[in-house]
C-alpha cells in the first residue's frame, strides 16, 4: 500500500469521495452530516492522503488544521474491496504521524452513532481516541459523539 498526498484530481478520489458522503448521508439523521465535500476538503487548511495498491484506491483520509495546536480528522473511508485489510489502521497512524509533525498537541473527530459507525469507532479508540466535548463550531446532540486524541 502507498499512502500519499492526493490532489482530489483522480476519477477514483471522486468515486471514494462520493461513496463516502453518500454513507454519511444515508446513516444520519438530516441535518447532521459534517462530511466535506469535494470543495471543502480543497481547502487551504486541509490535507488529504489516499491509499493506493497499484492502480486501485483503497482509501481516503483528511486532516484539518483547527488552529496551531490542534487538528481534526475528516473524511476516513475505506473502499469497500479493501476493508478488514489494515487500509484505515494505515491511514490514521499516517493522520497521527504527521500531525505530531507539526507539533500539533491534539486531534479530535466528529462521528455519528449507531451500528454504521462502530467499526470506525473501534479502530479510533484502539488508537487511543477518547469520547470528550464538542469542539470547533459542532453541536453536541443525540446522534453526534466527539472523539479526542491527545498528542
Amino acid at each position: 500500500m502507498d499512502i500519499r498526498v492526493d490532489d482530489l484530481s483522480s476519477t477514483a478520489t471522486h468515486s471514494l469521495l462520493h461513496l463516502h458522503l453518500a454513507g454519511m448521508h444515508s446513516n444520519s439523521p438530516p441535518g447532521h452530516v459534517f462530511a466535506l465535500d469535494l470543495s471543502g476538503l480543497k481547502s487551504a487548511d486541509v490535507t488529504v492522503w489516499s491509499v493506493w495498491n497499484g492502480d486501485d484506491i483503497c482509501g481516503i483520509g483528511a486532516l484539518k488544521q483547527l488552529d496551531a495546536n490542534s487538528g481534526e480528522i475528516k473524511s476516513m473511508r475505506t473502499h469497500p474491496n479493501y476493508l478488514r485489510r489494515g487500509v484505515a489502521a494505515a491511514l490514521l497512524e499516517h493522520i497521527i504521524e504527521e500531525a505530531q509533525a507539526r507539533g500539533f498537541h491534539r486531534l479530535s473527530l466528529e462521528t455519528g452513532s449507531g451500528p454504521a459507525f462502530e467499526p470506525a469507532l473501534a479502530l479510533y479508540r484502539r488508537h487511543g481516541f477518547i469520547n470528550g466535548e464538542a469542539f470547533s463550531d459542532y453541536q453536541k446532540s443525540d446522534f453526534n459523539q466527539f472523539l479526542h486524541l491527545k498528542l
